[in-house]
């Protein structure tokens, strides 16, 4: 019997519980979608949309046709809201797209494209900083439109958290009094940012990091990166093809050798050269690159404990000079809470820590290892 959730890739017990839902026939008029970017929670949102249309007709040449609108983004359907640029002198009661530049909605619709072809490809939209309350009000248009009433719809959410207060306020309005046969899909890395009134009324459903075989195969399949590329970038990636996917934008090699070197710097007391290598991160604001950045260095610690131990693949392997060197002069020192404290840092950036600040604080943190020993 076909079954759309069969297409998730990992998440397994996602899956599971889903299945588990839908079979139970009682399912709840909103989830959350919640854990770390790039893991696949669109692409199950997009497929459990499916599943829950599949489920709600009887008619198997309905249900094909229905599967592949959801797969296009067709209303009556589905409804799949995103972050939207602001059109000139748009105000919150226009159409989110009334205002927009005919070039700005050609973007869209190619993006739209890009999206239903690809559920990892990330949809990139210039100025599209937040998601406007008139793309929530829109929902009320969504839910005029004529439809068989049978028929379960759905919307998604797109990058949640980028609800301001007003855009919030709005879509908790339909939470509060659910539409019949109308299911919300909160999808975000950001769950805390979403107000407790509208988590509290949500299915919260935790997704964990993928294997890096699934982020490899994920890389080759739908973005056609050379398998030896993405075996390399999928086993740094912590599970994310979002991170898997910059550390390719980066240059991985580019960006590996500035790990060592801040490291080096660092530990070497050396601040002015090691802040020399963040200066482009800091200049530019860049803090998905800090982010990269820490990711490495948290996995030349971990690679140095596998060099001493002699376990595990190493992946900085063409590095294993600076493991012996740095092993001959620290052989006792205990890097663990080094590592702790550097993904601190890194979880505290998705609270608008300063940036500038942060990478202080990973170069004195590093630099505190040696002369705390």
């Amino acid at each position: 019997m076909y079954n759309p959730l069969d297409k998730i890739l990992g998440q397994e017990k996602v899956k599971l519980t889903l299945e588990r839902i839908i079979s139970s026939g009682k399912v709840s008029h909103a989830f959350l979608f919640k854990g770390l970017e790039g893991i696949g929670k669109e692409d199950t949102a997009i497929r459990f949309a499916q599943s829950l249309v599949y489920h709600s007709t009887s008619s198997d040449e309905k249900k094909s046709y229905l599967i592949s609108q959801i797969e296009n983004f067709s209303e009556p359907f589905i409804k799949y809201i995103f972050p939207l640029p602001r059109g000139r002198n748009e105000t919150d009661d226009d159409n989110p797209y009334e205002k927009l530049k005919d070039d700005e909605i050609e973007l869209i619709q190619e993006e739209l494209r890009n999206k239903s072809l690809n559920h990892f490809y990330k949809i990139q939209i210039p100025k599209a900083n937040n998601i406007k309350i008139n793309s929530i009000r829109d929902i009320n248009h969504f839910l005029s439109l004529s439809y068989d009433e049978s028929i379960k719809r759905v919307v998604i959410i797109s990058d949640a958290h980028l609800m301001n207060d007003a855009a919030q306020n709005a879509l908790l309005k339909n939470l509060e009094e659910p539409p019949e046969n109308i299911i919300f899909i909160l999808v975000t890395h950001y769950p805390e940012r979403l107000r407790e009134t509208i988590r509290s009324r949500c299915w919260i459903i935790n997704f964990q990091p993928l294997s890096s075989e699934i982020v490899e195969k994920i890389l080759i399949t739908n973005f056609d990166v050379e398998q030896s590329l993405a075996k390399k970038v999928s086993i740094l990636s912590n599970g994310s093809v979002s991170t898997a996917l910059k550390l390719i934008d980066y240059g991985l090699e580019e960006i590996k050798e500035k790990a060592i070197k801040i490291l080096r710097y660092s530990f070497g007391r050396k601040f002015h050269s090691a802040y020399l290598e963040f200066d482009d991160i800091s200049k530019n604001s860049d803090t998905e690159y800090f982010a990269v950045i820490i990711t490495l260095l948290i996995q030349w610690l971990n690679d140095l404990i596998k060099y001493r131990t002699n376990s595990g693949k190493i992946i900085f392997d063409d590095y294993l000079e600076t493991f012996e060197k740095f092993n001959t002069k620290y052989p006792d020192l205990n890097l663990l809470p080094l590592s702790n404290r550097l993904d601190e840092i890194s979880s505290r950036l998705k609270n608008n820590i300063n940036l500038n600040l942060a990478i202080s604080n990973v170069v004195a943190e590093i630099a505190a290892a040696i002369t705390t020993k």
